[in-house]
């Protein structure tokens, strides 16, 4: 039985592409037969075929505005957004450590780059009648760690909010809004912060992975989840084959969240 998303020549729009869960979805996309453009801060190491990086600092309006332009002299408009880019830079000690830098910058990072990319890309979409937007939320903003995450957390909340209010807005219009809550990934900067936790604990990479589990209440599938994992869920929703589908969240978490 074949299984085709039917993602065969579309526009695809993807933030933070290079690396992490970002650059498995780009890779998705493109095994799907999509076109798809990505940002960087650089460009990588070994670039895809057929992918087109755009270097933009998306903390920026500017650098949103470089990215949606580049996309639409490109191809004149976009079937499919997926914002991905996010991350904290807070550091711990619960919310008296929490300056108000720290807290724009996590806003700038993880809520701002989609709301404004979706302003400068959404006209295309209704223009055509039709597009899909998915949002790259948190289980974060359901069990924040108040040692290290409150601002970050909050600003995934957001980003699931505003996720929300857009879809009931636009989904009438043809264009699909959604969005996922990945748990723990093992990317490129997962596998760094456990390795920290295991030299600083005095144990080896798996004895961290396990203080990272245990750290975030547990992780009843016994391990993070993988990038592509998270990246084929994500490529599916984008696809006809979930054109039922708007207005919610999946969450994708090895079972962390104690809660339907």
């Amino acid at each position: 039985m074949s299984f085709d998303l039917q993602l065969g020549g579309l526009r695809a729009v993807v933030t933070g592409g290079t690396l992490g869960l970002g650059a498995a979805v780009v890779q998705g996309l493109v095994d799907a037969g999509a076109q798809v453009l990505t940002s960087a801060r650089k460009m990588p190491a070994q670039p895809l075929d057929g992918v087109r990086y755009v270097c933009a600092d998306l903390m920026t309006a500017e650098g949103v505005s470089h990215l949606a332009q580049t996309a639409l002299e490109t191809w004149g408009g976009v079937d499919i957004v997926i914002d991905v880019l996010g991350g904290s830079s807070t550091p711990p000690g619960g919310f008296a450590a929490i300056s108000d830098e720290h807290w724009f910058a996590e806003l700038s990072l993880n809520l701002m780059p989609a709301v404004r990319l979706d302003r400068a890309l959404l006209p295309s979409m209704l223009a055509q009648g039709s597009g899909v937007i998915v949002h790259v939320s948190s289980i974060q903003r359901e069990m924040p760690l108040p040692e290290s995450t409150t601002a970050y957390a909050a600003a995934k909340a957001a980003l699931t909010t505003y996720s929300k209010s857009l879809a009931k807005e636009v989904t009438p219009k043809g264009v699909r809004v959604l969005s996922v809550a990945p748990g723990w990934i093992e990317t490129e900067a997962s596998v760094v912060f456990a390795e920290r936790m295991a030299e600083n604990a005095g144990t080896d990479y798996e004895g961290g992975k396990k203080l990272v589990m245990d750290w975030l209440g547990g992780i009843p599938l016994g391990r993070p989840a993988a990038p592509r994992e998270v990246a084929d869920l994500i490529v599916f929703l984008a696809s006809a084959r979930a054109s039922a589908i708007t207005g919610t969240e999946y969450r994708i978490d090895g079972g962390t969240v104690p809660s339907l």
